[in-house]
């Protein structure tokens, strides 16, 4: 599993011309689901996504969690962040979830993020979306949980 993550001070998504979600401040998350990641990946992400010190306290350092500033997530599922890029010039995203499953460990990833009390708004699986944010810092992250290792 593969997370995009950037400190925002608004995102949205629009979906045939319709917003789909919208936060002020907090966290975009673009979401990725690989062959192989499980229950168990989704569980280390969410815990990471809102526990990592990325937000700024009194002193200006990055040392609050979303947790502790009560921001919200706006969660896409991004299955090009699999994409290998490394031969040829065209991606390959053998290494992306089917659908079916992408779609099952995505849906719990959001339920695992509201069911620690944050507000999260989504995207709509599968469909071709427009994303907009303002990049607060700007603060941007690569997290992957190797199939759950690092549990």
């Amino acid at each position: 599993m593969k997370v995009v993550l950037q400190r925002v001070s608004r995102a949205s998504v629009t979906v045939d011309g319709q917003i789909t979600g919208h936060i002020d401040e907090g966290l975009m998350l673009l979401v990725g689901i690989a062959v192989g990641d499980t229950e168990r990946d989704v569980a280390y992400m969410a815990d990471k996504c809102l526990n990592l010190r990325v937000f700024n306290d009194e002193q200006g350092r990055m040392n609050r969690s979303l947790l502790d500033t009560g921001g919200a997530i706006l969660a896409v599922s991004q299955f090009t962040l699999l994409g290998e890029t490394r031969k040829g010039r065209r991606p390959s995203y053998i290494q992306a979830a089917p659908p079916e499953q992408a779609q099952t460990l995505y849906n719990l990833f959001v339920e695992n993020l509201r069911q620690k009390g944050v507000k999260v708004a989504c995207g709509v699986f599968g469909a071709m979306m427009q994303v907009e944010l303002v990049n607060d810092g700007p603060v941007t992250l690569i997290i992957e949980s190797k199939n759950g290792e690092k549990l």
